[in-house]
């Protein structure tokens, strides 16, 4: 039996998991998520790829798992950094920062590369796995057509076109040619000014 790391095998497994999915955070700053391999994984967390097969049995599943470690860090930031009763625009704003903040430290293929890598179902599944943080975003949006301060014909369609203009930026964001914060500052002015949230 192999050694383990903690106290108890359940606990062993957690950390384990844990290290391979700090792997693929590591690697996907320097690589990209697309060109990283099971072994580099295996070799980035220390252990073999029989084990990191243990824990996922392909790249999808992988994948799926950092995806949803990644939403969920996500979802917790804009919780701690949303100051208490914020404005709609100012929530749009700190989201809008998170994601580009988050396309930068795990940088990742556009959508449709990413489907033609992980397959339909897989795909399916991820788009379940980031719903949350579409769902923070209507939120935002909802909020500030109740407040009177956004102007949005249709609230989901809304959501899906900022998401894409936040995407837009993934590129010049990993080359460098941009900055979060000038990112921040465009994508914030664009998306508010559309909705009728800048004067």
């Amino acid at each position: 039996m192999p050694r383990i790391s903690a106290a108890t095998i359940g606990e062993h497994r957690t950390l384990t998991r844990d290290r391979i999915l700090q792997a693929v955070s590591r690697l996907s700053r320097v690589h990209g998520i697309d060109a990283i391999s099971m072994t580099d994984v295996a070799g980035e967390a220390g252990i073999t790829r029989t084990v990191l097969y243990n824990y996922f049995p392909d790249k999808a599943a992988l994948l799926l798992a950092f995806t949803e470690q990644v939403t969920q860090y996500f979802i917790d930031s804009y919780e701690q950094e949303l100051p208490g009763g914020a404005s709609p625009a100012d929530r749009l704003r700190a989201f809008v920062r998170l994601q580009l903040a988050g396309l930068l430290a795990h940088p990742h293929p556009g959508a449709a590369d990413l489907g033609a890598a992980l397959g339909p179902d897989a795909y399916q599944q991820l788009a379940e796995h980031v719903a949350p943080m579409q769902r923070i975003l209507v939120e935002i949006l909802e909020s500030g057509v109740e407040s009177g301060d956004f102007r949005v014909l249709d609230v989901q369609a809304t959501a899906r076109m900022i998401l894409a203009v936040v995407g837009a930026e993934r590129v010049p964001l990993i080359s460098g040619s941009v900055t979060v914060d000038r990112a921040e500052e465009l994508v914030s002015e664009f998306v508010l000014r559309a909705i009728g949230g800048l004067a």
